[in-house]
């Protein structure tokens, strides 16, 4: 299957985070350059690789044991 390559703006809308968020915050301190986005033809625009940047996203989330409470809330363990 092949990747989804997406911009700032399309991932964005995508993981509801502002641009600004993604260029400033996220990318390369969450977002390694070479796992979830790359430039092409060593230029300046960059394009991020979605199924990489989804499965990262997902993952702590599915690791950690928790214990849901009747609140709705969860107890990490």
């Amino acid at each position: 299957m092949p990747n989804t390559y997406l911009t700032t703006s399309e991932l964005s809308r995508r993981i509801k985070y502002d641009e600004r968020t993604i260029r400033e915050r996220l990318k390369d301190a969450v977002l390694i350059e070479g796992r979830h986005y790359f430039k092409p033809f060593g230029g300046r625009k960059i394009l991020y690789i979605w199924e990489t940047i989804e499965t990262d996203m997902v993952a702590p989330a599915i690791a950690v044991e928790s214990i849901p409470l009747t609140s709705g809330g969860v107890c990490h363990v």
